[in-house]
């Protein structure tokens, strides 16, 4: 099947940082700042919808990579956002250059990576 992706789509996704999002809340460290993972959820977000209304009614993507730097502490309450841009395509395979802001700076880049599915089989293979 063919799709209808480019290089260069883009997409944006924000959020502001709850109690919920800190690291400490998340078990992924002690400080009450938003929590790696978390921001790793927002590029991955930021990725897959960039790419998602282009896709025919039964497909989707999955994240299969990260390569990702986190770079600077946000507090809770500070709005962030995620960037993403689709750089590379080869078949199914979706390669993003991603970035996450704060208020104040850039928190985060790097590279996430996924994959084309067709939902209903991906799911079945599942079982």
């Amino acid at each position: 099947m063919e799709f209808n992706i480019k290089v260069g789509l883009k997409n944006k996704q924000e959020k502001v940082v709850v109690m919920e999002d800190t690291a400490k809340m998340f078990g992924s460290g002690a400080a009450l700042v938003f929590a790696t993972p978390m921001m790793i959820g927002l590029m991955e977000g930021a990725a897959m919808n960039a790419v998602q209304k282009y896709l025919p009614e039964g497909y989707s993507t999955v994240g299969v990579s990260v390569a990702i730097k986190h770079t600077s502490a946000t507090a809770v309450g500070k709005k962030v956002w995620a960037n993403a841009e689709l750089v590379e395509i080869d078949r199914k395979r979706l390669v993003f250059k991603v970035e996450a802001f704060d208020e104040d700076k850039q928190i985060g880049e790097g590279v996430h990576e996924r994959f084309i599915i067709e939902e209903e089989k991906f799911m079945n293979n599942l079982k």
